[in-house]
C-alpha cells in the first residue's frame, strides 16, 4: 500500500522536474543521445558522388539502371535509470539526502526521455540488484519509476557497481543509454565497467555533498560509516587529519576520472548542495560539440 506522504512527493516531484523539462531540456536530450542505429528506408538511382558502397547491386542488375540505398537513423532510444540506494545515499548536508537528489536527477532525465517517446526502464542496487523495471514508454510508467526510487527499502546497505554493471549486461541486449546515478564510493569496478561502455551509451552521474569533499573544524566527533555502521572518532580540527582527508577526496576523484576517461565515457558531477540545471545543460551541449 502506498502511503498518502510518498504519492505526495511523487506528484511534487513530477511537477517540477516535468515543468523544467518542458521549459529547459525539450529538443536537448533528443539531440544529445542519438539512435542506436540504422534501418534501410528507400531506394534511388545513383547519382555521381554516392558511396559506391551503398549500391544495391541486385536492383540494379535486374534494371540495368545503378540504384543506391537509403538509410534513416533508428531514433527510438531505450534508456536505463541505474540509481545507487546504498546506506550512503541517507548521508545529506543539507534539506536533501543524495538518495533524495538522485531521485530528482532520474526525473529529469526520464522524463526527457518520454517526452521524447523513448523507453525507459530502472534498476535500484546497493551491493546486489534491489528491483528492476524493464524500459517501457509514457508518463504512468515514469511515476512508476518514481515510486519505486522512493518507496523502495534496500536490503543491504553497502555498493556494488560492478554487480549492478554485470546484470544489466545480462539483461539489456540492445545498445542502449545507461545513467549510471551513484557517489561512486565503490572499488574494483573498473573491468566491469570498461565492459559496458563498451556496448552501450553509459553515462556516469557521480553526485556529491560540500561537507564530503571538506570535514568542518568542530573538535572530535563521531562518524559512522551507513554502509558498515563502522563508528570513528575523529578530530576534524587537526591539520594533519584535515589535510589527510582532502588527499583521499583528491585520490578517489582522480581514480573516478581516470576510469571514465579510459572507457571514453562522458560524465558528470553534480552537487546536492547546487543547482543542477547548468550542468546537465553543459553536459548536453558538450555532447553536441
Amino acid at each position: 500500500m502506498i502511503s498518502e506522504e510518498l504519492l505526495k512527493n511523487v506528484q511534487k516531484l513530477e511537477i517540477n522536474t516535468r515543468r523544467i523539462v518542458q521549459s529547459t531540456f525539450s529538443g536537448n536530450f533528443q539531440s544529445a543521445f542519438k539512435g542506436q542505429g540504422i534501418n534501410f528506408s528507400d531506394m534511388r538511382t545513383y547519382q555521381v558522388g554516392d558511396d559506391v558502397r551503398n549500391i544495391n547491386w541486385k536492383a540494379s542488375a535486374r534494371s540495368q539502371t545503378p540504384y543506391i540505398n537509403l538509410f534513416e537513423e533508428e531514433r527510438e532510444l531505450t534508456v536505463i535509470l541505474m540509481v545507487d540506494i546504498s546506506g550512503s545515499g541517507i548521508f545529506g548536508s543539507e534539506q536533501r539526502t543524495k538518495l533524495n537528489f538522485s531521485a530528482e536527477i532520474a526525473a529529469i532525465l526520464g522524463f526527457s526521455a518520454i517526452q521524447n517517446s523513448d523507453k525507459v526502464g530502472l534498476l535500484l542496487f546497493s551491493d546486489h540488484v534491489e528491483a528492476f523495471i524493464p524500459p517501457k514508454k509514457g508518463k504512468n510508467h515514469m511515476l512508476r519509476i518514481l515510486r519505486d526510487i522512493f518507496s523502495h527499502k534496500p536490503v543491504n546497505k553497502k555498493t556494488n557497481l560492478a554487480e549492478a554493471l554485470r546484470y544489466i549486461t545480462q539483461m539489456i541486449k540492445k545498445k542502449s543509454v545507461l545513467f549510471l546515478v551513484s557517489d561512486f564510493l565503490d572499488h574494483h569496478y573498473q573491468h566491469q565497467f570498461k565492459i559496458v561502455a563498451k556496448k552501450h551509451d553509459l553515462v556516469p552521474i557521480v553526485i556529491q555533498d560540500s561537507l564530503e569533499s571538506e570535514l568542518p573544524k568542530v573538535g572530535t566527533i563521531a562518524f559512522q560509516d551507513q554502509e558498515t555502521d563502522e563508528i570513528m572518532y575523529v578530530n576534524t580540527s587537526s591539520p594533519m587529519v584535515q589535510q589527510a582527508y582532502k588527499n583521499i577526496q583528491y585520490a578517489r576523484q582522480l581514480e573516478q576520472d581516470r576510469i571514465f576517461k579510459v572507457s571514453s565515457c562522458d560524465f558528470l558531477r553534480l552537487n546536492i548542495n547546487q543547482d543542477y540545471i547548468s550542468p546537465l545543460i553543459h553536459f548536453f551541449n558538450k555532447r553536441l560539440a
